[in-house]
């Protein structure tokens, strides 16, 4: 990108907190315009007001719930605006259910296959047009070391999403577009608090910090890698999960938070 040219748009979902807000201000501070995408309007705005101050970049803010046709529909139709090309992709909304499988409804199972899966795969799908137009572009699925685990349905859905970015870089590389599938364990954001799930049960060299996980991912995407595992205690435990069983990979169980007793 040189001074005259215009900045490059990054589109992120799941952009209020977490990875997403670090991938925001990563971009930003790329020097990329961003188009932030979340379900909480004001805690958006507040993002993009502090990054456009910080940065002297355009924050776009794009409110939509990506479990809904609805909103899954406003980010495709902004990801086809030709007129503003998005040529940064960050599918990084995700859920997690705290329960075992056969206790959650189905309804939430549904949900979460949907925004971990269909939904990245519909915006993928949208984005790619352009940038294959072009002829460059950049697409970053947020996976999870839980990918190469067997974890429960959230494994399943993350392992997809591994594979899917294994194919789409291969199969798009050669008319530049990068796809990478970042992969992080245990990272410290809201996800887990917003699970309701106990962080103790990990123990505290197992947690990554967001910066580190977003750096890495940045530059293993640029440098055009399909998988990206922050870390090298994590690329250990992926190497490990490979060839070990299955029971002993498994990882800890999920447990919630315990409530403090009244006093």
């Amino acid at each position: 990108m040189t001074a005259e040219s215009p900045a490059t748009t990054a589109l992120i979902t799941g952009a209020s907190a977490g990875l997403g807000a670090e991938f925001a201000r990563q971009l930003a501070a790329q020097g990329c315009d961003l188009v932030l995408v979340a379900r909480n309007r004001s805690r958006l705005e507040e993002t993009a007001v502090s990054l456009e101050r910080r940065y002297g970049i355009t924050a776009e803010v794009l409110p939509a719930d990506l479990t809904d046709d609805a909103g899954v529909a406003a980010v495709v139709g902004r990801l086809s605006d030709a007129q503003r090309p998005v040529g940064i992709l960050v599918n990084n909304a995700g859920i997690g259910l705290l329960h075992n499988f056969e206790d959650n409804h189905i309804a939430e199972e549904k949900k979460h296959l949907k925004l971990h899966g269909e939904t990245a795969m519909e915006l993928t799908h949208a984005a790619l047009k352009g940038m294959l137009e072009r002829r460059e572009g950049r697409i970053i699925n947020v996976a999870s070391i839980a990918a190469f685990l067997p974890r429960g349905t959230y494994s399943a859905a993350k392992a997809w999403l591994v594979s899917f970015s294994r194919w789409a870089n291969l199969a798009y590389g050669k008319q530049g577009i990068k796809v990478t599938a970042v992969c992080p364990g245990f990272t410290h954001t809201e996800f887990h608090d917003r699970m309701g799930m106990d962080k103790s049960v990990a123990p505290s060299w197992a947690w990554l910090r967001a910066g580190r996980v977003v750096r890495e991912g940045l530059a293993d995407n640029a440098g055009g890698k399909a998988v990206s595992i922050p870390s090298k205690r994590y690329k250990v435990v992926a190497a490990v999960a490979r060839v070990a069983p299955a029971r002993l990979v498994a990882g800890p169980s999920r447990k919630p938070k315990q409530r403090p007793k009244p006093q």
